[in-house]
């Protein structure tokens, strides 16, 4: 067999059935949606609005967000009949490898894990430096060495965002069903947060605020501002924001009747998402001008104390910092089951795809810690912010393809779900298309930096992944 035929190679969905058998089966539907709301409505509902609004929308934010959310919405639609049909540990990279073979099945699910490496040092950046905030009017704080990234205004590493994506990982290691009633908890708590301020945010209102409501188009240093151009440009700076869904997927062989809990928890999540960021970005806007929010990394605390609430201020950033944790939870789960997809293949180190007495992959657990920890501490990231959302535009273009091809096997090697996309044979390729004009919006070091990591996973592939992957006992 050459090289050409062993990059296309299929897995036979059966093999991941019976591979995946032994993770627990134990996330119920209001598990799934604690974890997709809590993914997705992560630190950048506090923050996104008001820069956004400031960089390129002006009041018109909401409509990015719209428009972001409907992007994301077609994908999603894909993702629940995928995970329904393929209830799977790696999501896409399972998915993809079953549908159109080993090495795209590799690409998509390292593209993918660019996303949750970075995702998860920039929570545990921001829920390090919200919580500094918050406590330095107490006098409480940590010196230069310990506040910020290695080189960053003296910084050697950000102890907090250290300890809290270690104590996620900790977390995570003893169970996923005790995760699943600290994540629920902590998503009802800002759920809570965001209606507190929308409710009271809504009180300080001015109608001056909101006009005009797209300001007329015009460039900047930061890129369009005003305009559809403006508006375009928000949803690409937005997006990240709604990607969260990809982790409730990866999740999908731990969901009890993953056929019905996956797309009811995919699809409610991000519905609850979008109805929270549309709520917050009309509200936030409204209290203060949109140009107020330029540079400010706590919108939401601005705009309260502006409508004289301080002590609510407070109350809702203490509960967005504890809030945070959900999206650490989210994307530590979900990229511990990847890094676990990639081992259990032979792709990387086997010792990665190893379960251990209690059937949890704490192998990939703590691999995915230690890098996040070292990522998020050590180098200087914010350049890449935009390369979250590149990578999983990515898979989100594989998958929406995907579901051509897996219609012609449903039935027959693959599970008929209960569940499918709708608006067959069209819906597949609008997100498909949604997902290619979000990801040509972004900025050019974002493409950039996706073609590096890019061409990094095919070099690993070539190195490794073919020699070693498990497909290869099969040939002999």
């Amino acid at each position: 067999m050459n090289l050409f035929q062993k990059m296309n190679r299929k897995e036979d969905p059966r093999v991941y059935e019976n591979k995946d058998g032994h993770l627990v089966r134990s996330l119920k539907v209001k598990d799934i949606l604690a974890l997709g709301v809590g993914t997705i409505v992560s630190a950048s509902i506090f923050t996104l609005p008001g820069e956004v609004a400031a960089m390129h929308t002006g009041p018109a934010v909401a409509i990015s967000f719209i428009l972001a959310a409907v992007a994301a919405g077609l994908v999603a639609f894909a993702y629940a009949e995928m995970a329904a049909a393929m209830p799977f540990a790696g999501s896409a990279y399972s998915w993809i490898n079953v549908i159109f073979g080993e090495f795209w099945g590799w690409v998509a699910g390292w593209a993918l894990l660019a996303e949750y490496f970075l995702a998860l040092a920039f929570v545990g950046s921001g829920l390090s430096a919200n919580l500094r905030a918050l406590i330095a009017p107490l006098g409480w704080k940590l010196p230069a060495a310990l506040s910020n990234a290695f080189g960053t205004d003296g910084g050697v590493i950000d102890l907090i965002s250290v300890l809290s994506i270690a104590l996620v990982g900790i977390l995570i290691s003893v169970g996923v069903g005790r995760v699943a009633r600290v994540e629920n908890a902590l998503v009802v708590l800002k759920v809570f947060a965001i209606l507190l301020f929308v409710v009271v945010g809504a009180t300080a209102l001015k109608a001056g605020n909101y006009q005009p409501f797209i300001p007329k188009y015009h460039p900047t240093a930061n890129g369009p501002f005003g305009g559809w151009q403006g508006i375009y440009a928000g949803v690409a700076m937005i997006f990240l924001s709604y990607i969260g869904f990809d982790s409730v997927a990866a999740n999908s062989a731990e969901a009890i009747e993953p056929e019905k809990t996956m797309p009811r928890g995919i699809i409610g999540s991000l519905v609850i998402a979008v109805v929270l960021f549309v709520s917050v970005s009309l509200v936030l806007v409204g209290i203060v001008p949109y140009q107020e929010y330029a540079g400010n990394a706590e919108p939401v605390g601005l705009a309260l104390r502006a409508a004289n609430h301080p002590i609510v201020a407070v109350v809702v950033q203490t509960i967005a910092v504890l809030g945070m944790f959900t999206a650490l939870i989210g994307m530590s789960m979900a990229g511990s089951r990847l890094i676990y997809s990639f081992g259990r293949d032979g792709m990387l180190p086997k010792a990665l795809g190893k379960l251990d007495e209690n059937h949890r992959p704490n192998n990939a657990v703590l691999t995915i810690t230690l890098a996040a920890i070292i990522i998020g501490t050590i180098f200087p990231f914010s350049a890449l912010s935009q390369l979250i959302s590149a990578g999983t535009l990515i898979a989100f273009m594989f998958v929406s393809l995907a579901i051509y091809p897996l219609r012609k096997r449903e039935g027959q090697d693959i599970v008929d779900p209960s569940f499918k996309m709708p608006l067959f044979p069209v819906l597949p390729f609008l997100a498909f298309l949604a997902s290619l004009i979000v990801f040509l919006g972004l900025d050019k070091q974002a493409k950039l930096y996706a073609g590096i990591w890019f061409i990094l996973g095919v070099v690993i592939y070539l190195v490794y992944g073919v020699r070693h992957s498990s497909l290869n006992k099969k040939e002999k």
